[in-house]
């Protein structure tokens, strides 16, 4: 019976250790250029990468390349987020042999009604404090939807275009 008792203090804690905490989940309230707030974005950390989880209305339908930029700032016109994370200064792409830089992400497909959800995951990058390179650093970092695709190549940004949708990452 001790053993029992044991094993499954052993478990629990084994369980305890990789649950996610509080501090290590973050979120975004995405802008349109009216400042109008046309969906959410939240960021989990696992213990092997982060889960993204978007959810948009009110977009033009098509691909739209979505990036993770190095600065939580999105006034004005978009353009404060600065360049994607991007520490390493590794060439932009998921199908560049020299990339992808941190910021890189799948495209974002909008519905014909303007509607997306999506998941996507990324080791690139974390949430929790202390890693690097972190979310949720000193100068923060912002979630940005482009008008265009990604060609996941193409440099700097794949052709993705202008900016349509902003959010600042923040702990919730």
């Amino acid at each position: 019976m001790k053993i029992i008792a044991t094993a499954c203090a052993a478990f629990a804690a084994v369980l305890a250790s990789a649950t996610v905490s509080a501090a290590d989940v973050a979120g975004a309230d995405i802008l349109d250029a009216e400042g109008s707030v046309v969906g959410k974005a939240r960021f989990e950390q696992t213990p092997t990468g982060v889960l993204m989880f978007v959810d948009v209305a009110g977009l033009p339908p098509g691909a739209h390349g979505i990036h993770l930029h190095g600065t939580g700032a999105c006034a004005p016109d978009f353009k404060a987020a600065k360049g994607h994370v991007n520490p390493d200064q590794t060439p932009h792409g998921l199908r560049n042999p020299d990339g992808p830089d941190n910021g890189d992400l799948p495209n974002l497909y909008v519905a014909a009604d303007g509607s997306a959800k999506a998941e996507f995951f990324t080791t690139r990058v974390s949430v929790a404090q202390g890693s690097t390179p972190a979310l949720l650093d000193e100068d923060g970092s912002a979630v940005i939807i482009h008008d265009q695709p990604d060609d996941h190549m193409t440099q700097p940004i794949g052709g993705a275009g202008g900016r349509i949708g902003c959010g600042i990452i923040k702990k919730i």
